[in-house]
């Protein structure tokens, strides 16, 4: 009845057709079939439904002292840095360590800024954005910013999935 609501066609249609009795023409299997990705789009996970709302970010101006600090208060290893309330870049344990392995010593890299050493920005999505897109890009980095209006409303880590695995065994 719904799917017969929702692609225009009538529900006596949808029984003819699962019981093999008509082949209903182009027109309509792309409604029926449009009508199946759309409750397929509505049932599925939204990154917003996983996410940490609360996004903890260092600005691109703040020393590198900070991020160490902030990172070891909080347990995360990697942080958005923010300009003026957008994303502009990432820091993370790999970033700082690798300016040590470069030669830098830790006192000389915690008095400079956070923008001197900053990684490209984590991806960014909008916060209704499916889980399946949200999965795509964690196997490609650590963290995912969701956004509203381009302003961080939240953040997904890979840690952030075992809430789905939890939820749904």
């Amino acid at each position: 009845k719904d799917l017969a609501l929702l692609a225009g066609v009538s529900q006596s249609m949808i029984a003819k057709i699962e019981g093999l009795k008509i082949s209903p023409s182009y027109g309509r299997t792309k409604k029926i079939f449009d009508a199946l990705e759309e409750l397929e789009r509505k049932a599925e996970t939204k990154a917003k439904e996983i996410a940490s709302r609360r996004v903890v970010c260092v600005r691109r101006q703040d020393l590198v002292a900070k991020a160490t600090m902030v990172m070891r208060q909080t347990g995360f290893s990697q942080l958005p840095v923010l300009d003026n309330g957008f994303v502009v870049g990432s820091v993370s344990e790999k970033s700082i360590l690798t300016q040590v392995v470069k030669g830098k010593s830790l006192s000389e890299l915690s008095h400079e800024r956070v923008e001197s050493i900053m990684d490209e920005p984590f991806p960014q999505l909008d916060e209704d954005s499916p889980l399946s897109t949200i999965l795509m890009l964690l196997q490609q980095g650590p963290a995912v910013v969701l956004t509203k209006k381009g302003r961080p409303s939240g953040i997904v880590t890979r840690a952030d999935l075992f809430k789905v695995m939890r939820t749904r065994t």
